[in-house]
């Protein structure tokens, strides 16, 4: 199919598909095999089938994961059909991308439990009718060892070896399991089974999306297009988005914990994660942008707006609403909120009437470990009624009622026992 051959009309429409889905993306390998299924969909009404697999190696999905998902939603929204791969096969090896040692093998319960929470997120961006969900042990589990061994084939070591993660391990001596490598293989394989046109993921996927380029072309289907996406920065501005870092916003939180959070995203990056994590239209990111440069859009007001749009996004108007009345009385009119949580204290943890500082903010449950309290307290994130306490070792004289602060987000009102 040429591009001459297409009316005016087509041409706009195709032209109108690129835009968006270009947004945001990092690179489309190659984007003239995308352009020429998009004109191809656009002349025969007859959707792109386009893929995003996801091994559920974790119970819950943050910010940073959502990337994709609402690429996915855009290709839904110009009437493509999303193929949702739940990765219950691959999940028990486990993706060896960036890994520097073997991953833990999980069990079929841990993938199958995890992918129902999965799915429950998912859905919060996807349209679940217009999204076919498919478990790759429905065509890996039935090969054979002929099979394997077949699939194997079609794919050299040195290939393999081309992963910038094999080959610092394999030059530093760490170990790499033969299994690993099966790994791009199964993922490249679940493109052959479903004909996939397109495959989603992060700049790190690149490997793997290419993989199911490469096993296309082995199997006598045409080869998909691989596009990636970058991997968003987490609340610190500067390390990959991650739980066990605690830099994350977790669609699943507290409507006032994500409209909180989102507050402290730095000022650089609140473009990227409006471009990359939210709702909202090109023409409206273009207009946030053009005040941003022009500076007639106060970064607060732009970090506020993004905060509400991501509780509507996971949690709904209401809550949204109710967050941001929450984050305007609390924090920029500095009241008290008004629910407390009022946490009992034990006259059994006081000497001689006090206690040390960093001691109750551990025994109230505002930290989880007197490290963790000793550098908030120095760091000067720590109040009590209002006032600034950055001793750690100060004797403090608890009464009923005073209300203990850390950070901008976690009040309790200590109740004596």
């Amino acid at each position: 199919m040429k591009w001459e051959q297409l009316t005016d009309e087509q041409k706009q429409e195709v032209e109108r598909q690129l835009s968006i889905i270009r947004r945001g993306v990092v690179e489309i390998v190659p984007e003239d095999d995308l352009k020429t299924n998009v004109m191809k969909a656009v002349v025969t009404g007859e959707p792109m089938k386009i893929k995003l697999g996801l091994d559920p190696s974790a119970p819950d999905i943050h910010v940073g994961h959502t990337v994709v998902l609402h690429k996915l939603r855009q290709f839904q929204e110009l009437g493509h059909q999303i193929q949702l791969i739940i990765g219950d096969f691959t999940g028990r090896i486990g993706d060896p991308t960036g890994k520097s040692e073997t991953r833990k093998q999980l069990t079929e319960e841990d993938v199958m439990r995890n992918a129902e929470t999965y799915k429950k997120q998912i859905f919060k961006i996807l349209d679940p009718e217009l999204t076919k969900v498919y478990y790759n042990s429905e065509w890996l589990s039935p090969l054979n060892f002929a099979d394997v061994v077949g699939l194997s084939a079609k794919v050299t070591v040195a290939r393999m070896m081309e992963r910038d993660d094999f080959t610092k391990r394999f030059t530093t001596g760490q170990p790499i399991s033969i299994h690993e490598f099966f790994y791009p293989l199964m993922q490249g394989y679940d493109s052959v089974a479903l004909k996939s046109d397109v495959e989603l993921g992060g700049t790190d996927q690149k490997f793997n999306l290419l993989m199911g380029r490469t096993l296309q072309k082995e199997y006598g289907v045409d080869p998909q297009a691989a596009i990636t996406l970058p991997l968003l920065e987490g609340l610190d501005g500067v390390n990959k988005m991650s739980k066990s870092l605690g830099n994350y916003i977790g669609i699943d939180e507290e409507p006032n914990q994500i409209y909180g959070k989102s507050m402290s995203i730095p000022d650089e990056l609140m473009l990227k994660y409006y471009e990359l994590a939210t709702d909202i239209s090109n023409d409206e990111l273009l207009a946030l942008r053009e005040g941003m440069a022009k500076g007639t859009a106060h970064p607060r007001d732009l970090k506020m707006r993004l905060a509400y749009t991501f509780v509507r996004m996971y949690q709904g108007q209401e809550a949204a609403e109710q967050a941001e009345l929450h984050f305007k009385t609390v924090f920029q009119q500095r009241a008290l909120p008004q629910d407390i949580e009022a946490v009992e204290l034990s006259s059994k943890e006081l000497e001689e009437g006090s206690i040390k500082l960093v001691k109750l903010l551990v025994t109230l449950g505002l930290q989880a470990s007197n490290g963790e309290a000793k550098r908030s307290i120095t760091q000067g994130a720590v109040k009590i009624n209002e006032e600034k306490k950055d001793d750690p070792n100060a004797d403090i004289l608890p009464a009923e009622g005073d209300v203990i602060q850390v950070g901008k987000r976690k009040f309790v009102k200590v109740k004596l026992v």
